[in-house]
């Protein structure tokens, strides 16, 4: 297991994405470890070299008895940093990690780039936290747990029992108790509204309408005071993340990557910018998933005729679509196929077949789409759909694949 090991503590931290992508740390709530960021990795991992790590006496760091404070857990999070190779990096925190953030963006601001600060607090009422420390040293987690999952998700999220739900759940119950009250003793003695006016890096802030932890205000806060900092509000609880985890990976996606969010470009030469941007990462992204020399091979086919409608093709079918984390690239791989089927564009069908399987799609996946199209669509359009993805599989056979027998040679 990777740690950071800082004045004898073991961090532990955990990465995912690409080794070359821009790193992103991450820092979970009171209560809940690396795992907490779960619902919304898919799209962060595609994007980001993900660093989540979970702060001291949570998780598989280890438990240090006593008071903590935010430097202690700001310089937990630069050892990890320092670890992992990454000078400068983007960061993102909920809750406890979003008051981290600030603190590093603060104190450190040479390192940290762009922030997201979700559904967390500059400071809290006094006396708040004593309470439970009291509890939670007496009677352990399970003497909190029911009142801090009814601060993490609205009735109406907690009501399903979902898989996530009951993870946050048990790994609740899992923290070390004295972990738990370190942290909580953090959050009681800080007071960090006077370090936001001194962050300058691009922040996001996103609150919940119905967080009884961290209030809206709390959050518009701290985005009045941070310059330049955006506010989002989304009508979840204290774990935002979880509830709308789409919205809010598409958000921190767009956010960190620099892409304008929460509202136009006023100023005509940001909106250009913008657009040359969104060009830019649209053929990106256009060769990726379709292949460079397939793409290249097209735009020097492009005239002053087809010239605009290869620039429109480039800067929203990829550079806003294809670009969105919402869907990851089998997802939309997969709504493209059945879209192709259902009109009978086989040309668009058999290219991205065939760039599919070369990439993220299995064939097991595609026979699947093809039978359920035979319900949808109809058995005629599935039939012409297996005639060309048989064809296209061939090759795949002739070197040495079986399991092309699964897929019929007959054309009804």
């Amino acid at each position: 297991m990777p740690f950071a090991v800082r004045d004898g503590v073991r961090i532990y931290y955990r990465i995912d994405g690409r080794a070359d992508a821009q790193p992103l740390i991450m820092v979970s709530s009171l209560g809940s470890d690396h795992a907490m960021w779960n619902p919304v990795m898919p799209a962060l991992s595609q994007s980001f070299r993900v660093i989540r790590i979970d702060k001291r006496g949570h998780g598989a760091s280890d438990v240090v008895h006593g008071d903590y404070c935010m430097d202690m857990l700001g310089l937990d999070v630069l050892a990890v940093a320092d670890a992992v190779g990454a000078p400068t990096f983007l960061y993102a925190g909920v809750s406890i990690g979003g008051m981290i953030g600030i603190w590093l963006a603060a104190h450190s601001g040479d390192r940290v780039q762009r922030l997201v600060l979700a559904n967390t607090s500059a400071q809290v009422v006094a006396g708040s936290f004593d309470e439970r420390i009291t509890q939670v040293l007496l009677g352990g987690m399970p003497a909190i747990a029911d009142a801090v999952l009814g601060r993490f998700f609205t009735p109406a999220f907690a009501a399903k029992r979902s898989e996530h739900y009951e993870t946050v759940r048990q790994t609740l119950l899992s923290i070390d108790p004295l972990g738990y009250a370190g942290c909580c003793a953090a959050i009681r003695d800080m007071n960090l509204v006077p370090l936001l006016a001194q962050i300058n890096a691009p922040t996001l802030v996103i609150a919940g309408t119905h967080d009884p932890a961290t209030p809206p205000q709390m959050g518009q806060q701290i985005a009045q005071t941070i310059k330049g900092a955006r506010y989002i509000e989304l009508p979840t609880a204290h774990f935002s993340h979880s509830e709308q985890p789409a919205r809010v990976g598409d958000l921190m996606v767009r956010f960190l990557r620099g892409e304008a969010v929460a509202g136009g470009l006023d100023d005509p030469k940001l909106r250009q910018r913008a657009e040359q941007d969104r060009y830019r990462q649209g053929l990106e992204r256009r060769k990726q998933v379709l292949g460079a020399a397939y793409v290249e091979d097209r735009l020097k086919d492009t005239s002053e005729f087809t010239a605009r409608f290869q620039d429109l093709l480039t800067r929203y079918t990829w550079g806003e679509l294809w670009t969105s984390p919402i869907f990851d690239d089998r997802t939309r791989r997969l709504l493209v196929l059945a879209l192709c089927i259902g009109q009978s564009r086989w040309e668009e069908f058999r290219l991205q077949v065939e760039k599919g399987l070369a990439a993220e799609l299995q064939a097991a996946e595609l026979e699947e789409l093809l039978l359920q199209a035979a319900i949808y669509c109809g058995v005629p359009a599935a039939n012409t759909a297996f005639h060309h993805a048989q064809e296209l599989l061939r090759p795949t056979a002739a070197n040495g694949w079986s399991w092309l027998t699964s897929l019929g040679n007959d054309r009804g």
